[in-house]
């Protein structure tokens, strides 16, 4: 559309051209709350973090799987969606306070009458025709509008860095899923060991109980607690690989595919990788998404409380139109047919029933909330940070421990049916020594994938991502 040579458009142009830039709104994290100089649970303080460690347990398709999970996983994709809808609305959150310009097109036809007017008679029939710009501005005299975006921004970082918290937590779930069905491939194959073992113990005493027939009622008993120890081996054996095609079902819906136990489950149990750099607790402040997360959270809650308290104030907007009206269709366009006004005005709330009170009390309650919430989040991280140190050592302590008990329980058990074979051992030595072996070493293995799965969550609690 060409714009008249008498328009004040021209004049107004400016103004849409007026641009300022938002910045989010300052960290508050110093109303988190004071952090230790160190760790509680160990001396440990070196400085990083460690963005590689999934290649820690040296697996390279542990790797590959936490890449697949990274592209497939649902939960990570609605993730990713929810940071481009919060970008989406922080571009728009600023939209009030820039110069809103439309073009409009209008027409219309009046028919009147005259009848009972002295001396007049008949009707007349008017047409009215009208291209114009128009243009609204609120000016943002007191930096309303800008608080509800510096807002908008705060919770686009809020939601980028929840997003980060996924992809690490996503990580974290694959790497156990995959040390679980590791530990149930190794329980599965002890459990096979173990009912070969059952079965071969049997097998000696049903033939010690076929050549003793004079101590045939002591045998016979002895005999039927061995079949019942491998009636035992056999139930578990099919717990073992029913908790096997559990693991791999689970390891599938994290990597996005169709729970049908078809994975390639061959892994074993990797050895505890070296420990990671613990740092300092007021670096956990400035690593862990969640703390990041809660933090922006506060930052676009006080900036609506802002938002809320300047609502009170007068508001001013400019309003400007230009264009043509006529009562021909063809002359629309012409320029000979300008018009043009611009407005201004200023509105200062007086009576909204408690509107605005009302809510500026909800927003100033959300940002105590989003205080609270801010501070249990970083004391939640320091929880988890000084258990799992904690744990740590203990469960080494414990693995140490049973891996000493399960050597002296091993050479016991041959030793115990060494001695059976040669007929200088009892049954009872033999059956108990190999309950504690098969007890011992299955132990072994649970706290070895407990340990890892402490490792895992060490990484997790330090806040530490793992890139591809």
């Amino acid at each position: 559309m060409r714009l008249p040579s008498n328009t004040c458009v021209g004049g107004l142009l400016p103004l849409i051209l007026v641009a300022c830039t938002v910045l989010p709104p300052e960290s508050r994290m110093d109303e988190a709350g004071s952090a230790p100089g160190s760790w509680s649970a160990t001396r440990e303080a070196k400085a990083g973090i460690d963005d590689h460690w999934v290649d820690r347990f040296e697996s390279r398709d542990l790797s590959s799987l936490v890449g697949e999970a990274y592209e497939s996983n649902r939960n990570l994709q609605a993730a990713a969606a929810r940071v481009e809808r919060a970008s989406a609305t922080a571009r728009g959150a600023g939209a009030a306070a820039r110069p809103q310009l439309n073009a409009a097109l209008n027409g219309s036809r009046d028919k009147r009458n005259f009848i009972g007017f002295p001396g007049a008679a008949g009707s007349s029939i008017a047409n009215t025709y009208g291209a114009s710009l128009n243009l609204q501005w609120e000016i943002d005299l007191w930096g309303r509008i800008r608080a509800g975006e510096e807002a908008s921004l705060a919770d686009l970082q809020a939601q980028g860095y929840t997003y980060l918290g996924a992809r690490a937590s996503l990580a974290a779930q694959v790497v156990r899923a995959w040390l679980l069905l590791a530990e149930t491939n190794e329980q599965v194959a002890l459990a096979k060991d173990s009912l070969r073992v059952r079965k071969d113990t049997a097998e000696l005493i049903r033939g010690r109980f076929e050549l003793a027939s004079d101590e045939a009622g002591a045998n016979a008993s002895q005999l039927r607690l061995a079949e019942t120890d491998v009636a035992t081996a056999q139930a578990n054996l099919a717990q073992q690989e029913g908790e096997n095609d559990q693991a791999k079902r689970q390891l599938e819906i994290l990597l996005g595919r169709y729970p049908s136990a078809e994975i390639v489950g061959s892994a074993k149990l990797p050895k505890v990788p070296k420990f990671p750099p613990a740092g300092l607790p007021s670096e956990l402040l400035l690593r862990r998404p969640d703390i990041l997360s809660a933090e922006r959270q506060l930052a676009a809650a006080g900036r609506r409380e802002a938002e809320a308290s300047k609502a009170f104030y007068p508001s001013f907007s400019l309003t400007g139109s230009s264009g043509q009206s006529t009562s021909e269709l063809g002359n629309i366009f012409d320029s000979g047919f300008g018009v043009w006004s611009i407005a201004g005005q200023a509105v200062q709330p007086i009576l909204r029933g408690g509107a605005l009170r009302s809510q500026l009390d909800a927003r100033s309650a959300e940002e105590k909330e989003a205080l609270a919430n801010l501070q249990q989040t970083v004391l939640d991280g320091f929880g988890e940070v000084e258990l799992a140190l904690a744990s740590d050592r203990f469960l080494a302590e414990r693995e140490q421990s049973t891996s000493q008990a399960l050597e002296i329980a091993t050479d016991g058990a041959e030793s115990a049916t060494r001695d059976f074979a040669l007929g200088t051992g009892d049954v009872l030595t033999l059956l108990v020594s190999e309950s504690r072996r098969i007890e011992l070493a299955t132990q072994q293995l649970i706290l070895r994938r407990l340990r890892l799965d402490n490792r895992v969550n060490l990484h997790l609690a330090l806040g530490g991502d793992y890139k591809l």
